[in-house]
């Protein structure tokens, strides 16, 4: 997991060859003005999905995981906290892995949590589980899923 502000993005580009194109949409567009839907950046390996939701108490936010995409979680308006655990260390499976939906849910309670603000950014690779929007209020996001390998 690496938390960042977007100031800094180009510090990440060596990480994975997909990196540059993600932050670039990142950095290129305003992002308190996109509409809430999918943007396509790079066909099926580098996507994005602006949204809006609202804050969760810690105990209802869904903890989960994915083998094939890493995702960077920007907050675009809010605060958005994130419950993260060591993906090994989770082992009670909630709902299976969905290939078709990338997307495994674990029982587990995380094991620390931190929190973003607008501005600010949260990568999480597949051996980070995580339990996003956590907190109060209205959460504006992007989360632009980049292929890992």
């Amino acid at each position: 997991m690496i938390i960042d502000h977007l100031s800094n993005a180009k510090k990440y580009f060596s990480l994975n060859p997909r990196f540059e194109k993600a932050f670039g949409f990142l950095l290129s567009n305003d992002l308190s003005r996109l509409e809430e839907r999918k943007y396509e950046i790079d066909g099926a390996e580098v996507y994005a999905t602006f949204m809006v939701r609202q804050g969760l108490a810690p105990e209802a936010a869904k903890h989960e995981a994915h083998d094939r995409y890493i995702d960077i979680q920007v907050c675009v308006g809010g605060k958005e906290g994130f419950g993260w655990s060591h993906r090994p260390d989770c082992k009670n499976v909630k709902v299976a892995y969905n290939p078709e939906k990338d997307i495994i849910f674990y029982a587990d309670k995380p094991d620390t949590y931190v929190e973003i603000k607008a501005g600010q950014f949260a990568v999480f690779f597949p051996e980070d589980a995580h339990a996003p929007l956590v907190g109060s209020g209205e959460v504006k996001k992007v989360v632009v899923k980049v292929l890992a390998n």
